[in-house]
């Protein structure tokens, strides 16, 4: 990625960031005020396409999460797979920190929620909630200091997002998966073999991978597979490069589609998702070991596993820091991590779809609390660390590394 594409990349995620807490500020307000009745009418209205004897009849709710996403994952698809060939996690010295940084991110953080929900087989459906981080809320907030967060800071916290993203997409396929149809996922099979041939012969129109997702999404769709995995399965067969082009088609598409998602797709989502009634909630519902789960995984776990792993790292002579960052900077970058509002919700519906309304209201009341205290706390810490690291700062790192 050229360094235009990089900045214009951090400006529509930290911009897309800003429209993501409008949403869901629009959602608590629908929901905790005489518009609920329509805003849940609205999200539960059945929505069917039917051909023959086919048909998919779902409510509003449901084709926002499972179809509308599947863009957003084909997206992340995209720019997991250009960064591993050409990017940040293109070679072992780039990925290292932050590969280490991410594991340790989704590690301690769910270990933390275990603890506290060890007892109870349906809470401890959430272990992966606090996983999660949202890059364009992380974003957003550093875009609020401007310069004074070191450029390669960003990059090392959107390195670590999108190795997130990926923990994400495995965690999502192996462990919030329903009864698999075996007939469904061969007929998404022969989809696969198509988009193979057409990656094979380098076809440079997106129509006919468009056509053949859509085909891969309803089978995977019926198979019990969650269905936005179809999403990051038709990115994996879309050429990096095609013959005669200096520049990877993956990069233009991106560039295409990430407008529609950053304030499409996500804010339709965060709507969608984020509206919790308020009503007869008090202080209990923070104390609930769901809740306190998720913020005590997303708040300290982040901070732990993040700041702890890529301290560890480094010391151990696995990498180094760039010369701009400090250690005050990993550990702003480590709070913003847990600010993990659209993929935390996202996992929490996965988690908790079938559980009842109360587990609902837990998750988001701590998903919702969690991501305001990180964003204040990696806020706060940022700004405290704003001056990059001096000349002898750096030569002293580098010795000692």
């Amino acid at each position: 990625m050229s360094v235009a594409s990089l900045k214009e990349f951090i400006k529509l995620e930290s911009a897309g960031g800003i429209i993501l807490v409008i949403a869901a500020i629009f959602a608590l307000i629908a929901a905790n005020s005489p518009l609920s009745g329509i805003y849940d009418l609205l999200l539960s209205t059945q929505v069917g396409v039917r051909v023959a004897d086919f048909a998919i009849d779902k409510p509003l709710l449901l084709w926002i999460n499972d179809g509308l996403m599947a863009i957003f994952f084909f997206l992340v698809g995209l720019e997991i797979k250009r960064e591993v060939f050409e990017g940040q996690l293109s070679s072992r010295e780039k990925i290292m920190l932050p590969l280490v940084g991410a594991v340790g991110g989704i590690v301690v953080p769910s270990a933390i929620y275990s603890v506290l929900n060890w007892d109870s087989p349906m809470a401890m459906s959430g272990w992966a909630i606090p996983a999660a981080t949202d890059i364009a809320f992380a974003l957003g907030v550093m875009a609020l200091l401007g310069r004074r967060v070191p450029a390669e800071l960003k990059l090392m916290l959107l390195a670590i997002a999108i190795i997130d993203d990926l923990g994400a997409i495995i965690i999502i396929a192996f462990f919030y998966t329903q009864q698999v149809s075996t007939t469904a996922l061969l007929a998404a099979l022969i989809g696969v073999i198509g988009l193979f041939i057409l990656n094979r012969r380098k076809v440079g129109s997106l129509a006919p991978y468009v056509l053949l997702g859509i085909y891969v999404w309803v089978c995977v769709l019926k198979s019990g597979v969650h269905a936005t995995l179809a999403g990051v399965l038709v990115a994996a067969f879309i050429p990096l490069r095609l013959p005669g082009h200096d520049h990877a088609w993956t990069e233009d598409i991106e560039h295409g589609l990430h407008p529609w998602v950053a304030f499409g797709i996500l804010p339709v989502f965060a709507f969608a998702n984020a509206g919790v009634s308020l009503g007869g909630i008090g202080m209990d519902a923070l104390v609930h070991p769901i809740s306190l789960g998720i913020v005590a995984g997303l708040v300290v776990g982040k901070q732990i596993g993040v700041f702890g792993a890529i301290w560890l790292a480094v010391k151990l002579g696995l990498g180094r820091l760039p010369a701009a960052v400090r250690w005050g900077h990993i550990y702003g970058m480590a709070s913003l991590c847990g600010v993990g509002f659209t993929m935390s919700l996202f996992i929490g519906s996965l988690a908790f779809e079938e559980t009842g309304y109360d587990h609902f209201v837990y998750d988001r009341v701590g998903i919702l609390a969690a991501s305001l205290i990180a964003s204040l706390i990696g806020y706060g810490a940022l700004r405290m660390h704003r001056e990059p690291a001096s000349e002898q700062e750096t030569a002293a790192r580098e010795v000692s590394a």
